[in-house]
């Protein structure tokens, strides 16, 4: 899809207070793209604030040694919100996974705009710059500095770069292209790492982690002759592993290891009694659809959604909606 950037970087010139937010729970690619945008728009001279409604993860805060991106709350006030002149969304297109943000986000007049990649969407009420065929918000980023010469110091370099590979399993996904790897090359030119970086993600683990990946292993199952693997993690789990809720991330990936598999499933229990599903698929599977049907979202191949608890009903319904991938 073409996205016209001259159109953003016009819209970021006319506009001189910006305030920046994403999703909940913030993974690699919500922190990378952020980041990244905040310093293209220092690099015009604008006034910028990162807000959120969670905390960067433990395990993320590498990216932003700056300790740029706050927490609505314990970092930022409401007013500091609502006195922008633009508001940024970045790697999403939700009212549910802005939460609080959301709900001041309907009492401004303030510009909004949206910067995302997932085919899922609610009216924001945005002017949209979407692309759901970039493999990453991240790169959507980086192709607007590239559009517009602008440059990328080391530090958004490593951001955007984490943003892409995270978002394509270390370019294992489809969605990984030439394209993708021009990207990459131009933030190695910039400051990135690769080495460096991967072992930032993927080799810091804590020991309560790995012992909580244990025990969902331990209880992976299979459905559909094969086709389907699922596992779940409850807040028990955590307790006993010394596990946080923030080292979950990728265990769902897991499931797709297993030979014949052509989808995968964890679901995960909330404080609030909610569980969270996190669905993978391959191939034409379209997980995306599923995940709607419980008012989530994302991609064809990576989805999630929030399903009412207790942990028995939502096993239930996810995998009867599951099943629906896989017609006899």
């Amino acid at each position: 899809m073409t996205v016209d950037w001259n159109g953003l970087a016009e819209l970021m010139r006319r506009h001189e207070k910006f305030v920046l937010t994403t999703h909940v729970r913030p993974d690699a690619d919500a922190l990378g793209s952020q980041l990244g945008f905040a310093g293209l728009l220092r690099h015009l001279g604008k006034q910028v604030k990162i807000i959120n409604a969670s905390a960067v993860p433990p395990r993320l805060k590498f990216l932003d040694p700056d300790g740029e991106c706050g927490q609505l709350g314990p970092d930022w006030s409401e007013q500091s919100v609502l006195e922008a002149d633009c508001h940024v969304i970045l790697d999403t297109s939700s009212w549910v996974q802005l939460a609080e943000l959301g709900k001041l986000f309907k009492k401004t007049s303030a510009v909004k705009v949206v910067v995302d990649h997932h085919a899922s969407a609610d009216d924001l009420h945005a002017i949209d710059f979407k692309d759901v065929t970039a493999e990453a918000t991240g790169s959507m980023v980086f192709d607007l500095a590239e559009s517009q010469g602008w440059p990328l110091t080391p530090t958004m370099a490593r951001a955007l770069y984490c943003a892409i590979a995270t978002d394509t399993g270390w370019f294992r996904f489809p969605s990984t292209t030439s394209a993708t790897m021009r990207r990459i090359a131009g933030l190695i030119d910039c400051g990135a790492e690769p080495a460096v970086l991967y072992g930032a993600l993927y080799e810091q683990c804590s020991l309560g982690r790995t012992r909580l990946a244990g025990r969902c292993l331990s209880r992976m199952m299979i459905d559909c002759g094969g086709r389907l693997a699922w596992t779940y993690i409850t807040l028990v789990d955590y307790r006993e592993t010394g596990a946080e809720p923030t080292e979950t991330d990728d265990l769902v990936n897991e499931g797709l290891r297993l030979a014949g598999v052509e989808a995968a499933y964890i679901l995960i229990e909330q404080p609030n009694g909610n569980v969270k599903a996190s669905l993978r698929s391959r191939s034409h599977l379209d997980v995306s659809a599923i995940a709607e049907k419980f008012g989530g979202g994302g991609h064809r191949q990576a989805s999630g959604a929030m399903v009412p608890g207790p942990m028995a009903e939502a096993q239930v319904k996810i995998l009867t909606a599951m099943k629906t991938l896989f017609p006899t």
